[in-house]
């Protein structure tokens, strides 16, 4: 015990202060870590709904160029609407709508699809509608 103390006295009282402080800060970093997790999470998780977003509206617009193509052949061996949700990709295509219409020089789909929401509780991100025109053959 002797020994101890006459180290503690020659390092001084501020350096056997020092070595009990740095062992109590040790866990401050991870309780810090563990507070900002959430926070890394959702934005994560935001930049992830941001690429869905433009990712759904890249297909909308898909879906409704392969519409319209398929409306423009006058002996089309394939429905309008069903080739357009044939585009999408499969996890969008349940959300996917495809209007047919045009006259005789033309033939115009609209296609919407709902944006699916990847985080839990958040609400509704709505639908995209591109359309589409092509010339009738």
């Amino acid at each position: 015990m002797a020994a101890d103390g006459a180290a503690a006295a020659d390092a001084g009282p501020g350096r056997a202060r020092t070595v009990r402080g740095a062992a109590r800060e040790r866990g401050q970093v991870a309780v810090e870590f563990i507070g900002f997790v959430p926070i890394l999470l959702l934005v994560a998780f935001a930049a992830i709904q941001l690429g869905v977003v433009a990712h759904t509206v890249s297909q909308a617009g898909t879906a409704a160029r392969a519409a319209a193509r398929t409306a423009s052949y006058e002996e089309a061996d394939a429905d309008p609407a069903a080739a357009g949700r044939a585009a999408v990709s499969s996890w969008l295509a349940d959300g996917t709508s495809i209007g047919i219409g045009g006259g005789d020089e033309e033939a115009i789909a609209t296609a919407t699809v709902t944006i699916p929401s990847l985080i839990p509780g958040v609400g509704d991100f709505g639908t995209v509608t591109k359309r589409a025109t092509m010339p009738r053959d």
